[in-house]
Protein backbone atom coordinates (compact mmCIF):
# COMPACT_ATOMS: atom_id res chain seq x y z
CA UNK A 1 0.00 0.00 0.00
CA UNK A 2 1.25 3.17 -1.04
CA UNK A 3 1.41 6.22 1.69
CA UNK A 4 0.61 10.08 0.51
CA UNK A 5 3.20 12.46 1.73
CA UNK A 6 1.57 15.51 1.59
CA UNK A 7 3.79 19.11 1.15
CA UNK A 8 3.25 22.72 1.43
CA UNK A 9 5.87 23.87 -1.01
CA UNK A 10 6.77 23.56 -4.92
CA UNK A 11 9.36 20.76 -3.66
CA UNK A 12 10.52 18.49 -0.43
CA UNK A 13 14.71 17.40 -0.53
CA UNK A 14 14.87 13.75 0.49
CA UNK A 15 16.55 14.21 4.12
CA UNK A 16 13.49 16.28 4.85
CA UNK A 17 11.18 13.81 3.23
CA UNK A 18 12.35 11.13 5.48
CA UNK A 19 11.73 12.95 8.30
CA UNK A 20 8.20 14.16 7.51
CA UNK A 21 6.97 10.42 6.36
CA UNK A 22 8.25 9.50 9.87
CA UNK A 23 10.77 7.46 8.32
CA UNK A 24 13.71 9.11 10.56
CA UNK A 25 13.19 10.79 13.39
CA UNK A 26 15.68 13.82 12.97
CA UNK A 27 17.17 15.41 9.88
CA UNK A 28 20.58 14.46 11.18
CA UNK A 29 19.92 10.57 10.74
CA UNK A 30 19.52 11.33 6.65
CA UNK A 31 22.78 10.78 5.81
CA UNK A 32 23.84 7.61 7.49
CA UNK A 33 20.19 6.62 6.64
CA UNK A 34 20.73 7.07 3.01
CA UNK A 35 23.96 5.48 3.16
CA UNK A 36 22.16 2.08 4.66
CA UNK A 37 18.89 1.73 3.31
CA UNK A 38 18.36 1.94 -0.49
CA UNK A 39 15.92 4.40 -2.40
CA UNK A 40 14.54 4.30 -5.25
CA UNK A 41 12.52 7.48 -6.62
CA UNK A 42 10.26 7.18 -9.89
CA UNK A 43 12.13 3.72 -10.16
CA UNK A 44 15.75 5.06 -10.07
CA UNK A 45 18.02 4.46 -7.11
CA UNK A 46 19.19 7.83 -5.63
CA UNK A 47 20.20 8.23 -2.15
CA UNK A 48 21.43 12.37 -2.66
CA UNK A 49 19.93 13.91 0.50
CA UNK A 50 19.38 17.06 -1.57
CA UNK A 51 17.44 15.18 -4.22
CA UNK A 52 14.18 17.51 -4.81
CA UNK A 53 10.90 15.45 -5.01
CA UNK A 54 8.02 17.04 -6.58
CA UNK A 55 3.84 16.38 -5.94
CA UNK A 56 3.23 12.42 -7.27
CA UNK A 57 6.96 11.35 -7.43
CA UNK A 58 6.91 7.97 -5.46
CA UNK A 59 9.68 6.86 -3.22
CA UNK A 60 10.57 3.19 -2.72
CA UNK A 61 12.22 2.79 0.62
CA UNK A 62 13.74 -0.80 1.47
CA UNK A 63 12.18 -2.41 4.24
CA UNK A 64 9.52 0.72 5.03
CA UNK A 65 7.40 1.16 2.10
CA UNK A 66 6.30 3.36 -0.76
CA UNK A 67 5.32 6.51 -0.62
CA UNK A 68 3.98 8.98 -2.82
CA UNK A 69 4.25 13.47 -2.57
CA UNK A 70 1.34 15.57 -3.02
CA UNK A 71 0.92 18.87 -2.69
CA UNK A 72 -1.47 19.60 0.45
Amino acid sequence: MQKAVQIRTEYIQLGQFLKLAEVIDTGGMAKAFLAEVPIKINGELDNRRGRKLYPNDIVDIDGYGTYQVTRG
